[in-house]
């Protein structure tokens, strides 16, 4: 993906488009442009050339997309760090991955002095919004710069990204995707969705996750303009979907949960919506079928991917009405279903998702025995349960490790979460294993309710009895006021453990 090029094709073809839209302030195309090739000389003359390595730790600001983009101009590599970051947290990523220079706004500006001492590889820290003695100053580098941009070679297999699935301090997990990984978002877009120009699309993501970058690459490669929302609020993003006339999306489905528990849902426009697309976790095809009453003319899709096969490889058709599938892989991808022991599976069995294709992450960064684990033969084990049905379509079951065995008999969480949440009073629910002594484990469900609603543990139970085989059944019943999520708005399963 030739970012240099098509931030010149969109500057000439559509100059005073609006390219993105923030807090009702749009940038068109060519200021775009004109910005990024400005920010990139000024990166340049900071000593930032091919291959170094550089963290952004910004909030979902156009800054954050200046950045990438003149980054991936340069032909560095970029290490997004998640906003909500701890001090130790940034330092353990930016350690770990060398990094020479950051791109941040200080919330504390002595997180920043002491990051200088503990992370000894770098250079220069450039500040946004704040300009401080010992730290450049992100405006003065746009400033001061021409917005005349040199080519620079970049290879297909130089790094773009050293994406961390975590701020763990502990043994941190580096994703390694090069610039020709870079042409996979536009592939699977232009291949499974309609997407023009005239298009507007709403970005709730964060930056420093694979899905928030894709909207950056969507909005570039098919120069359609999406509006960019600092943090996911439902009613901010339904009231942005009415006045922009926003025409495609995508989101998780605990983010679709909490548009349609809004009071007010019913009231807003979203006749202007195309398609809309769930990713990220099993969905409950009830919630997105009620979704589709509001706008029964736009497609509804499912898609699966993940951020080590860079996004999205499978996704329903257009065309297809089948909602509890995530659809067929691209044409590009090789999908088997296989056993523990690597073989593969009749349709209709379940077992691991593995994925064989260029989409496929370069690896573990300084971690080549986690990366063998992973990458067998040619294959990627995603550590994701699925089956495939006579037809082709892929079915998303959950991840292995979250696999529960009860007295043998194998569970799989998220059929158990499916059912559950079909209970109209139930507004999330999330399955996981717990220690028994008499079987091993046991299935734990833990709801939240609609609001004003009131349910005891058997009426989960019994619920589930009619359509789960008894040892599914959950055997504890825990009701909260809400479910702990990560920063893109998956039920965090480890915390909730």
């Amino acid at each position: 993906m030739d970012i240099e090029s098509l931030l010149t094709r969109n500057s000439q073809n559509f100059p005073q488009q609006p390219a993105v839209i923030f807090q009702d302030k749009s940038i068109s195309f060519e200021q775009l442009k004109n910005t990024v090739f400005k920010l990139a000389n000024g990166l340049a003359s900071l000593g930032i050339k091919s291959q170094d390595k550089v963290g952004i730790y910004l909030p979902n600001w156009p800054e954050y997309i200046y950045s990438y983009l003149a980054l991936f101009c340069l032909g560095a590599t970029v290490v997004p760090l998640d906003f909500m970051f701890t001090e130790e947290e940034m330092a353990t990523c930016l350690n770990h991955s060398e990094a020479k220079y950051v791109i941040a706004k200080a919330k504390d500006i002595g997180v920043f002095k002491k990051l200088k001492e503990d992370v000894k590889t770098i250079k220069d820290i450039v500040l946004i919004t704040d300009k401080i003695e010992g730290f450049r100053y992100f405006d003065d580098l746009i400033k001061h710069s021409d917005s005349e941009f040199k080519t620079r070679d970049i290879k297909d297999d130089d790094l773009s990204l050293i994406l961390y699935t975590s701020g763990t301090t502990g043994r941190p997990k580096g994703i390694m995707l090069t610039y020709k990984h870079l042409d996979a978002c536009p592939a699977a877009i232009g291949h499974f969705v309609d997407i023009t120009n005239n298009d507007t699309m709403i970005c709730a993501l964060p930056f420093s996750h694979i899905a928030g970058l894709m909207y950056i690459q969507i909005g570039v490669y098919f120069s359609n303009k999406f509006i960019l929302m600092e943090r996911f609020n439902p009613l901010e993003f339904l009231k942005n979907v009415q006045k922009y006339k926003v025409t495609c999306f995508y989101l998780v489905p605990s983010m679709y949960y909490a548009i349609l528990h809004l009071k007010e849902f019913e009231k807003f426009n979203l006749s202007s919506i195309r398609w809309v697309d769930v990713f990220g976790a099993p969905n409950n095809p009830e919630i997105l079928r009620r979704f589709h009453q509001y706008c029964p003319h736009a497609y509804f899709l499912n898609g699966w991917g993940l951020t080590e096969t860079y996004g999205p490889c499978v996704i329903t058709p257009m065309s297809s009405e089948k909602l509890e599938s995530v659809g067929k892989p691209a044409p590009w991808v090789d999908i088997k279903v296989v056993d523990d022991s690597g073989k593969t599976l009749p349709t209709g069995q379940i077992g691991e998702i593995i994925v064989r294709s260029w989409v496929v992450m370069k690896g573990y960064y300084k971690d080549e025995d986690e990366t063998k684990k992973v990458m067998r033969n040619g294959w990627f084990y995603t550590g994701d349960l699925g089956r495939f049905d006579k037809e082709g379509f892929l079915y998303i079951l959950g991840r292995k490790k979250e696999m529960i065995k009860v007295s043998g008999e194998i569970v799989y969480t998220g059929e158990v979460e499916s059912v559950i949440a079909r209970h109209p009073l139930v507004k999330e629910v999330a399955v996981v294993g717990v220690s028994d002594n008499l079987r091993g484990e046991v299935v734990k469900a833990v709801v939240v309710l609609q609001p004003e609603a009131a349910l005891k543990e058997e009426d989960i139970r019994y619920f589930s009895k009619e359509h789960l085989a008894h040892f599914k059944v959950p055997h504890i019943v825990e009701f909260r006021q809400e479910l702990p999520k990560n920063r893109v708005g998956k039920v965090d399963k480890t915390q909730l453990k």
